[in-house]
């Protein structure tokens, strides 16, 4: 199993004393974070796209460059990606050029987005953004797989016999072009696109219990299937919006409930909430994964059982967590959870970095 940590950015108050970080902060929490997990050999790090309060990832581009410059081994992702409001000619220059400086270390997860007001904040209305997404990733995997691309859509102006720069340093098989993750929570399109091309999926599960996502990882399984391609080949993830690790799970739950019940008084966004009213149901039964190292690798076993899922990308905001705990748990996770789920749920091989990456 693979380990990819996220981050949205998330402006908001600590929980002991209300203050509220600065936007320098926030981005600079966010930075060192990803160093950290580095070094503690998580395998991705990742940045969210969000355009609304409190949330200041509107620029995901510009903060994993800055990162690629820190950094030498560690994958960087997006999380997602909004590329139903984006331009893909844009999108595949800009991570084309963080794939060179990160020395082949770029992946996209893209999705059409949950928050409110995004797509019409770009001039699309929600009923829109699903084709758009469609429509979008089928050029952008043309403009990164070809040159002299000519193309005609419903979106944005013609191309005729376009080749955008700098190509991408990822170039091989399988793909030929960096890896791009499809999120989804309830989209068939989403599966069936991903088996098309052979992509990997990405379940965004943070609002339902893990078993009810199981028919769209059978559905992406049997469409995987009659693509003709090989069933060791397909690569699935699957998200929690909440990890936190101690020594017993007493002792995880006390720590973990003040961010809890912060988050029932503030709803947040938070889907997953009005689902789960303890955060002892939400352990159990929600997506997150909060209690000790042995409550934790079960939890990740009995999900898999329903997603079939390799990587696990887990949301790490300290969202008013003491430093020191939060750094703690993250330390205990990969010292005594991270072996052993790499040991029982084998994944296919991730692509290896092609070469160095350029010196700042």
């Amino acid at each position: 199993m693979k380990f990819i940590g996220l981050v949205a950015l998330a402006r908001g108050p600590e929980l002991s004393t209300g203050r509220v970080p600065t936007e320098s902060e926030v981005f600079r929490r966010a930075i060192d974070t990803a160093v950290f997990f580095e070094e503690l050999g998580f395998d991705g790090f990742g940045i969210g796209e969000r355009h609304h309060p409190p949330f200041l990832a509107t620029a995901p581009t510009v903060v994993l460059g800055y990162i690629a410059a820190v950094t030498s081994r560690i994958r960087l992702f997006t999380g997602v990606t909004l590329l139903s409001v984006l331009d893909p000619v844009r999108v595949a220059e800009d991570f084309a050029t963080i794939d060179h400086l990160s020395g082949g270390r770029i992946e996209l997860i893209i999705g059409k987005g949950a928050g409110p007001d995004q797509t019409e904040l770009f001039g699309l209305t929600r009923e829109q953004a699903r084709d758009a997404l469609t429509e979008k990733f089928r050029l952008l995997h043309r403009l990164w797989t070809e040159r002299g691309v000519t193309w005609s859509g419903t979106l944005r102006p013609d191309l005729h016999d376009v080749t955008t720069l700098p190509r991408p340093l990822q170039s091989g098989p399988p793909h030929g072009r960096p890896r791009i993750w499809h999120g989804s929570s309830t989209s068939t399109e989403s599966v069936d696109l991903a088996a098309e091309y052979g992509d990997p999926v990405m379940f965004s599960n943070a609002s339902a219990p893990t078993e009810e996502y199981a028919w769209l990882a059978e559905r992406y399984a049997k469409k995987w299937d009659e693509f003709g391609r090989e069933p060791a080949a397909r690569h699935t993830g699957a998200g929690t919006p909440a990890l936190y690790t101690a020594r017993t799970s007493q002792q995880a739950l006390a720590d973990y409930r003040p961010v809890y019940e912060a988050r029932l008084r503030a709803q947040g966004g938070i889907p997953a909430l009005p689902r789960f009213p303890t955060l002892e149901d939400f352990a159990e039964r929600g997506p997150a994964l909060v209690g000790s190292p042995a409550q934790i690798i079960d939890k990740v076993h009995r999900d898999a059982e329903h997603l079939g899922h390799t990587s696990l990308i887990f949301s790490t905001e300290p969202e008013g967590l003491a430093e020191a705990r939060w750094r703690e748990s993250h330390e205990i996770f990969a010292s005594e959870v991270v072996p052993e789920l790499r040991r029982s749920i084998p994944d296919p091989p991730w692509p290896s970095t092609p070469s160095t990456p350029a010196t700042p």
